[in-house]
């Protein structure tokens, strides 16, 4: 079972009267009508358009890891996570099952947020270097950090379907903070292949050819730096495919650009 929104959950953006998308066209509908990013967030919180991810989200929720038996799960989509108006936007895949998904908050409470939170404090645009909880005072500077799935999906895998149903979401929030950003790391092909259309989506004016994924890789679309970065999970921090000096040049670099340093 899920967290009923407005129900006390820190940093829940949602209330019991949030609307709710049951269906692909009530993303788009719901989503183009949003006119803030916190009206957004709320809407992502609480969408119910995916059966196959809804049940899976919720099941998780249930039944649990059992090192964390004892805890509550957030158990719906998570919204993003930072300042309302980034100089850096982080896009990443989709929440972690016992991560995310439990805690309610982007990357929060398993290795793949210990990682990244660690590395974003050691460049300056973390307060502290951990994140476990929705309620840990963790604060970002100058960084936004979303996906383009807003679900755990099983085997860590959305469909092509629930990535495109998904989409809206993150077009819409690519219209509000592209003004005042200056830099996007996108951790991983999923998150690099999903962006071009979303950005082209959003009215930004992308390169006919997509830019292949590798990692270091820079663009420069509309004066902006997009960054490709390989994804934090574990199978690449724990084969050192991604190592912390390889992260700590992504984010230092974004940083530079985007005038947080």
């Amino acid at each position: 079972m899920s967290v009923l929104p407005g129900t006390g959950w820190p940093g829940d953006p949602a209330t019991s009267g949030t609307p709710v998308a049951g269906s692909a066209g009530d993303v788009a509908g719901l989503a183009a009508g949003a006119g803030s990013l916190a009206e957004l967030s709320a809407r992502v919180s609480v969408c119910k358009a995916c059966p196959r991810l809804v049940e899976w989200r919720e099941r998780v929720a249930r039944e649990k890891r059992r090192a964390f038996a004892a805890e509550t799960y957030w158990g719906r989509p998570v919204a993003a996570f930072g300042v309302p108006a980034p100089r850096v936007l982080i896009v990443g895949l989709a929440p972690a099952a016992h991560g995310a998904n439990r805690t309610g908050r982007m990357f929060t409470g398993d290795r793949s947020g210990d990682w990244l939170y660690a590395a974003l404090h050691r460049v300056g645009l973390a307060n502290q270097p951990t994140s476990v909880s929705a309620d840990d005072g963790l604060t970002l500077r100058g960084v936004r950090i979303t996906a383009p799935v807003h679900c755990a999906p099983p085997a860590n895998k959305p469909t092509t379907v629930e990535r495109d149903t998904c989409h809206p979401w993150l077009e819409r929030e690519l219209r509000l903070v592209w003004p005042g950003v200056r830099a996007v790391v996108v951790l991983g092909g999923f998150g690099w292949a999903t962006l071009w259309p979303s950005l082209a989506a959003a009215g930004v004016a992308v390169p006919v050819r997509r830019p292949a994924f590798a990692h270091g890789t820079e663009v420069v679309v509309e004066g902006r730096t997009v960054l490709g970065c390989y994804h934090v999970s574990q199978q690449n921090t724990f084969t050192g495919r991604l190592t912390e000096p390889m992260l700590d040049a992504v984010f230092a670099r974004a940083a530079s650009v985007a005038g947080l340093t």
